[in-house]
């Protein structure tokens, strides 16, 4: 067999089993990696991977698309990502029901030349900015566009969701001048507070540093900063989760509820931290189906005509 007919043979195996994978229903998204500014992020300490932000693209097939997008934050306490259970796998959820799944890799504290605050919100803001400013090509309705964060993700993503009237720097480009309002938020064992009793204390030190200002942690407790302006958010907590105590998500579902925007939360009995879409944690596995339901209800998946 000679050459060129063995590298034919190869590409139509990859092609068959790509094929039956997807028939067989478990999710196959192919996806592409982009920088989230071309010419290199404000406040950029360096020219390493870690350095540079990326944005991962999963775009459900056209004709399943609903037009609806999620950019997603995921955690690892402001000094790593969970990039597979937390980024990856769920962004294949979300194409699974035919929503567009963004990946946000974030500057952190141990990316590159090592990045506190403002640095990952800056890339958080960009990837919305850049989802909304891109949304044709992507087949994405600009008016439907969240945020989904998990841990450390979910800090970061409601402070997308509340913070998003402050510029943390000199816009760069015609998408920084785009809004970075998130349209909803989901935020799934979230940090929300850095209040010293209730706070998870490595994201605190790693975003904040080991002695910020009293000023800069009230303003990043951002149970503090929910206006009639937040957007609507889904949020899912477990009752014994220690890495993250569930007063997190309850305090920000308070603040919503007295600010009379839209939530729903949901508290499982027994779900610990880090569990992801949650296939092997009994009944917090149903948060997923919750959440298609939530943004179902709120007619977030009502496809684009």
């Amino acid at each position: 067999m000679n050459r060129s007919i063995r590298i034919i043979l190869i590409y139509v195996v990859i092609a068959i089993t790509l094929t039956v994978t997807a028939q067989d229903g478990r999710a196959v998204s192919l996806y592409k990696i982009e920088p989230l500014w071309a010419d290199g992020a404000p406040g950029a300490k360096g020219s390493e991977d870690g350095d540079k932000p990326t944005l991962t693209i999963y775009r459900p097939p056209r004709g399943k698309a609903t037009g609806a997008a999620v950019v997603i934050c995921p955690g690892g306490g402001y000094g790593h990502l969970a990039m597979d259970h937390e980024g990856h796998q769920i962004a294949q959820w979300l194409n699974s029901f035919g929503v567009a799944g963004f990946i946000v890799k974030y500057r952190h504290s141990n990316s590159g030349a090592g990045y506190g605050h403002p640095a990952p919100l800056q890339d958080a803001q960009r990837a919305v900015r850049t989802v909304r400013a891109r949304a044709k090509e992507w087949n994405v309705d600009p008016t439907r566009i969240g945020i989904l964060g998990f841990s450390a993700g979910g800090h970061l993503a409601s402070s997308a969701g509340t913070h998003f009237q402050n510029r943390y720097s000199d816009a760069k480009d015609s998408i920084d001048k785009v809004s970075c309002r998130p349209d909803f938020m989901v935020l799934i064992y979230p940090v929300i507070s850095f209040t010293e009793w209730c706070t998870h204390k490595d994201s605190r030190k790693n975003l904040l540093g080991t002695d910020p200002e009293q000023e800069l942690v009230e303003n990043l407790s951002n149970e503090r900063q929910v206006t009639a302006q937040t957007p609507p958010t889904f949020l899912v907590h477990g009752n014994n989760d220690k890495g993250v105590p569930p007063e997190n998500s309850i305090f920000f579902y308070l603040a919503l509820w007295k600010a009379k925007v839209p939530a729903e939360m949901h508290i499982y009995e027994n779900g610990r931290h880090g569990f992801g879409l949650g296939k092997k944690s009994g009944a917090v596995s149903s948060w997923p189906v919750r959440c298609e339901d939530w943004m179902r209800g709120r007619g977030l998946l009502n496809k684009k005509k």
